[in-house]
């Protein structure tokens, strides 16, 4: 389970005070795939990266009673002059895996060939978007944070990547970013809907949906 108590992230840049969101009050329930919701801008990277311990909240603090992924997606948390391979025998030391096995995990299930020994920083974003789910998949974690990573690759990857996705959460939970709908649908069960600062969060996915699409709408109309 992982609780939001109060957290607010606000960026400074030349006297311009930018308030991504602000005392946000949340708590995601163990064992559960959350799709996360919001307009492009609401924030919900940035929140992803609040919880997972790689951005520090302004204020408020992030509770959890398990262990947290980065976020899948995030492609500086990879050194870009060490390999792909290395790259992951590195985290898996962090994280107190079996470095081989993990290794050997992420060669076969990334399919990156010969360029899994060359430096990331040569890789496309395809390509790192692949290691860094395979890494991920590959690790043990309660909470898994998931940034619009596994609609990479071919038809085939994208089937393999969700089968194992979804293999992790008969354990685990997620908190999961996408544009797909179909996707969300078919990997979440609940929602949170992240707007104007604030956040709720709905037991029931086709309800965060529908409140998702009605906060687009009224933007769009206020656009006009």
């Amino acid at each position: 389970m992982i609780v939001l108590e109060n957290v607010s992230k606000i960026f400074y840049s030349r006297h311009v005070r930018n308030v991504v969101f602000q005392d946000l009050n949340a708590v995601f329930p163990s064992r559960t795939s959350v799709a996360l919701l919001g307009r492009n801008g609401a924030g919900k990277s940035t929140l992803l990266q609040v919880i997972s311990g790689a951005l520090i909240p302004n204020s408020g603090r992030v509770l959890s009673d398990g262990n947290i992924s980065f976020p899948i997606g995030l492609a500086n948390s990879m050194h870009p002059h060490m390999s792909g391979a290395q790259n992951t025998k590195f985290i898996a030391r962090i994280y107190g895996a079996d470095t081989d096995a993990l290794k050997n995990f992420v060669e076969d299930f990334a399919e990156l060939g010969e360029k899994f020994y060359l430096p990331v920083k040569t890789y496309s974003s395809g390509m790192r978007a692949r290691l860094l789910f395979g890494i991920n998949m590959g690790l043990k974690f309660d909470t898994y944070l998931v940034d619009e990573v596994s609609a990479v690759g071919d038809a085939s990857f994208r089937e393999k990547s969700e089968y194992v996705f979804k293999e992790r959460m008969r354990e685990s939970g997620a908190i999961f970013i996408s544009h797909s709908m179909p996707l969300l649908r078919r990997m979440c069960t609940a929602g949170a809907v992240l707007e104007r600062g604030r956040i709720a969060y709905y037991e029931d996915l086709e309800e965060a949906i529908r409140v998702h699409h009605e906060n687009v709408h009224a933007a769009d109309n206020d656009d006009d």
